[in-house]
């Protein structure tokens, strides 16, 4: 049996996937935040202060909620939310934030860079640099800009300077490119917080290390409620981190695990961004993993009605839990996840974010599979960011 605790290994591979392909000039930096976090992880003092940050500032542990209204509607299934959206900031990602605003600190960075789709990773960065008073540059695709307003104006009155990327698609993968070209540029004073589990090495194991606070919550609390482990752990994945955070600390044990990704307009089509489930293996932005691309490598443009999960790759863990068959990794479409978002708001009083929508959406889909299990959904963030959005969607159909 696989210990999956004991990945990756030295060199940032778990399995064939991750490993650090980068441009030599940042190798210095990379090998700087790896010894920085080697030691940071051991630092009692560190841990203490995250600690802090998580319960006193994020408002850490997330509640775990018996969803009695949607259980009651699915019959047979108890349905639990994880409810990471009630963390400050609205998301998973000030989790992540947290931990690595404060290693860039022990590094006397005073620049922080990032990538956003959603705009939840660009606000939770800005954020805590607001918080920290640090510099903060935010690069989002010009499509995400203009369907996330509310994030844009968020990160802007934090003190974030966002630099829309007219490049490409114009959207998560074209953000991630032009963080990689600043960060190239200005290495000696900033340090680029990745928003998920990819990346070169050590990003996918750093972001997974911080968010695996959620499972480690989940495993306690789902014992205090009912006793014992969860049967199914489901969350959404576009790079991977709020999926990742969930199942980390269950990755060892007999508990099922589903990760979906966005169909959008179905897997008949290239207007998805189902890396796992339609891609093959490449590198991309610092790793390997599985990709959206053509015969040549060349990477495809991905499409989702959610900016978060429009990305046409996943995270090398999830692609070593793929290989494996640890992880079953589904999809829910557009039009399934919009259907949930509805759903959940009018039953339970609660607007999910389209991301973990399409998570819920795969449970209602399939409940008859979850019949008398207990099963987890990490609703990752909040929906008042995608109200225009879900809009304009109905106003297409």
């Amino acid at each position: 049996m696989i210990d999956y605790f004991q990945y990756p290994d030295e060199n940032g591979y778990f399995g064939e996937f991750g490993g650090c392909y980068i441009p030599e000039t940042l190798m210095p930096v990379i090998l700087e935040i790896q010894k920085e976090y080697a030691k940071a992880k051991k630092d009692t003092d560190f841990l203490k202060e995250i600690n802090y940050f998580n319960k006193h500032y994020t408002g850490r542990p997330s509640p775990l909620y018996y969803a009695k209204n949607i259980s009651k509607y699915l019959q047979d299934i108890n349905v639990f939310f994880k409810r990471d959206e009630l963390n400050h900031t609205g998301a998973h990602k000030i989790n992540h934030v947290i931990g690595q605003v404060l290693l860039a600190k022990r590094m006397n960075k005073t620049r922080i860079i990032a990538e956003t789709g959603a705009g939840q990773h660009g606000v939770a960065t800005a954020t805590i640099c607001a918080m920290m008073g640090l510099e903060c540059v935010i690069y989002m695709g010009a499509k995400d800009v203009e369907r996330q307003q509310m994030n844009v104006k968020k990160i802007q009155l934090l003190g974030g300077k966002l630099i829309p990327v007219h490049t490409g698609k114009k959207t998560l993968k074209d953000a991630l490119n032009e963080a990689m070209r600043d960060w190239v540029t200005n290495v000696e004073n900033t340090y680029y917080l990745i928003g998920t589990v990819a990346g070169p090495h050590p990003f996918p194991q750093m972001i997974r290390d911080f968010q695996s606070i959620i499972g480690k919550e989940v495993r306690e609390q789902f014992n205090e409620l009912i006793g014992g482990m969860p049967d199914v752990l489901v969350a959404c994945i576009g790079g991977g981190s709020n999926a990742l955070g969930l199942f980390y600390d269950f990755l060892n044990d007999p508990v099922e695990l589903i990760a979906v990704e966005a169909g959008g307009k179905g897997l008949s089509n290239e207007l998805h961004a189902a890396s796992l489930n339609k891609g093959s293996i490449g590198v991309l932005h610092g790793n390997k993993s599985y990709f959206l691309q053509d015969n040549d490598g060349n990477i495809k443009d991905s499409y989702s009605i959610s900016a978060g999960l429009d990305y046409p790759g996943i995270g090398p863990e999830h692609a070593f839990l793929f290989t494996e068959g640890r992880v079953k990794y589904k999809y829910s479409t557009d039009k399934e996840a919009v259907n949930a978002f509805k759903l959940c708001s009018k039953l339970e009083g609660i607007i999910p974010a389209l991301e973990p929508s399409h998570a819920l959406a795969y449970i209602i889909n399939n409940h008859q599979q979850f019949k008398n299990k207990n099963v987890i959904v990490n609703i990752c963030g909040r929906g008042d960011k995608d109200l225009e959005n879900i809009l304009n969607y109905n106003d297409k159909i």
